[in-house]
């Protein structure tokens, strides 16, 4: 692990109930927390999630790792009690004990509440609470479509336009349409290059009067040898490398700093310096003057891309770096990000991580949008319908035709629905319909997600919720194949091969889609036809 600049001494501090004692520690402690009887925890990385409530013998040490995905240093515990630090931490689970060891800032253990629901709702209150803004409501109110995984890398105007006009004479609604990555000649220029885009603006404006608003995808990263690189590296606006000498300051570091991802190897922003950020704002506004865009999706920013022997202009953690990232999406209400750092309670958008083209990942996805949401990440979209990961499609001369099926169901009622591959490309009429219908359940719930989206923003609860935050210490913290959408809307889309599932009801009375009154609690095997969504309403509670 690097280390940053620590403190010679820290504080740590616990509460307990309303008590609170700071306790002196030394330059890295570690605390244990003994495990209560049926308590279980939940936290840390979004992408973790499939593996809450954690086992004995999990391990995870947040420094520079967020595994790709939004991460938070916060646990919580079914019994109401939270750990928090401002920066990243080791946990693990040992022996019925929970050890955090750490090396900066305070830790704070807090045993205020009763339930996990307590538990977040004491943490948002204290370190991330809501901002009472919101993302652009479109991103709820419609479905949003990817250029991804039909274009790959060949992202170009024609094809582009292609895509959006198949969206709309194949009867889906238009929404939010995100323009992929390398629609420029190179990373750090802003301008659509010439030979794929002959005139973007008039293709935005195409896209607008089709009823698109339209994102597009950024990164960071800046191409090495290029002269808008040397130009930022004359102004020092660049991540920068130490070279040899450990002490190295950034006034005497001149080398840039060269990170490998998975485009590459490229210079980064160092978001640090005010100077590189204003000058990244003004490159995405003069996009949005020049081009029509209406917002912007935020790729990459992980922390491990800062981890390297990087010197930057004010000292940051490889994690505090990519937090920095995510403060440029609050200028632009349509955003999106997939990695994000200590960012709950504000108006930006979250998208879980790629998921692969197979039945595994699918199972992901309910877990990793709770997770999201305890957080404080309460305006996430699942991945892509049918998953997000291209090179899971290569080589496959046919889809899992249920898969996608169940995927876009899966994620009809989340807070977000966004697809990429074309349905009306891969299926066929019956697997299709049942998508179109996935769609329309969507619409009927619409109103009621935009109206949980505005609450969200007001109070930080999740807008998904497991049923074991809304449903406490009832035997719930082990379901991972449904959610709740708000206080009474249930939702247990089929997320495995078949047709056949166990659902769980809590204590009260509850409506099917299918017209069915079921009085919890009580666990029911149902059959799950390929065009349908099980919904259910809390009538009676």
């Amino acid at each position: 692990m690097r280390i940053h600049k620590f403190l010679p001494a820290l504080f740590c501090i616990f509460c307990i109930g309303s008590s609170v004692n700071i306790v002196a520690q030394q330059y890295s402690s570690q605390k244990i927390i003994p495990i209560k009887e049926g308590e279980k925890w939940f936290g840390g990385a979004v992408n973790e999630a499939h593996l809450m409530p954690f086992k004995d013998g999990y391990t995870l040490n947040l420094f520079a790792d967020t595994r790709g995905n939004q991460a938070v240093p916060l646990l919580l515990s079914t019994k109401g009690r939270f750990v928090w630090s401002e920066e990243p931490f080791q946990f693990s689970f040992k022996n019925n004990k929970l050890v955090i060891d750490y090396n900066q800032n305070a830790l704070v253990v807090d045993s205020a509440g009763k339930n996990l629901k307590d538990a977040f709702s004491n943490a948002s209150h204290q370190f991330f609470p809501s901002k009472n803004k919101l993302p652009d409501t479109l991103l709820f109110s419609q479905p949003q479509y990817n250029t991804w995984i039909e274009l790959v890398y060949n992202q170009n105007q024609k094809d582009v336009l292609q895509y959006a006009h198949a969206i709309i004479s194949h009867g889906f609604p238009a929404g939010v349409l995100m323009i992929d990555d390398n629609w420029a000649n190179y990373y750090g220029n802003f301008n659509f290059r010439k030979d794929r885009f002959p005139d973007a603006a008039a293709m935005m404006d195409s896209l607008h009067a089709m009823g698109f608003k339209v994102m597009l995808w950024v990164c960071p990263f800046i191409s090495p040898d290029t002269e808008i690189f040397r130009d930022l590296l004359a102004k020092k606006l660049l991540l920068l490398n130490k070279g040899k000498g450990a002490d190295t300051t950034w006034d005497k570091a001149e080398n840039p700093a060269i990170i490998q991802w998975w485009n590459g190897n490229s210079a980064v922003m160092d978001f640090t310096n005010p100077a590189a950020k204003k000058w990244y704002h003004t490159q995405l506004d003069n996009m949005v003057s020049t081009y029509h865009l209406d917002g912007f999706k935020f790729d990459a920013g992980d922390a491990e891309y800062y981890a390297s022997n990087t010197v930057s202009f004010a000292s940051a953690t490889p994690n505090e770096h990519s937090r920095l990232w995510g403060e440029l999406g609050l200028y632009y209400p349509l955003n999106e990000y997939r990695a994000m750092w200590k960012m709950g309670g504000e108006p930006l958008v979250q998208r879980l991580r790629d998921k692969q083209h197979n039945w595994e990942d699918i199972l992901k996805l309910i877990p990793g949008l709770t997770i999201a949401g305890l957080l404080g990440y309460q305006f996430t979209c699942p991945d892509m319908i049918g998953g997000g990961e291209y090179g899971s499609f290569i080589g496959k001369k046919k889809l899992d035709e249920d898969l996608l099926v169940r995927s876009a169901q899966c994620a009809a009622l989340m807070p977000m629905m966004q697809f990429s591959v074309a349905p009306w490309r891969v299926l066929d009429k019956e697997h299709f319909e049942a998508v179109k219908k996935a769609v329309v359940v969507r619409q009927k719930y619409s109103a009621y997600i935009v109206a949980l989206a505005k609450e969200a923003a007001y109070t930080g609860e999740p807008i998904a919720r497991s049923l074991e935050y809304q449903f406490p210490n009832q035997g719930f913290s082990d379901v991972q194949g449904q959610f709740m959408l708000g206080t009474k809307i249930m939702v247990a889309p089929m997320i495995v091969k078949g047709d056949r599932k166990f659902i769980h009801f809590p204590k009260g009375t509850w409506k099917s889609d299918e017209g069915k009154i079921i009085k919890g609690p009580s666990t029911l095997e149902q059959v799950v036809a390929i065009n349908r969504l099980p919904v259910f309403e809390l009538i009676k509670p």
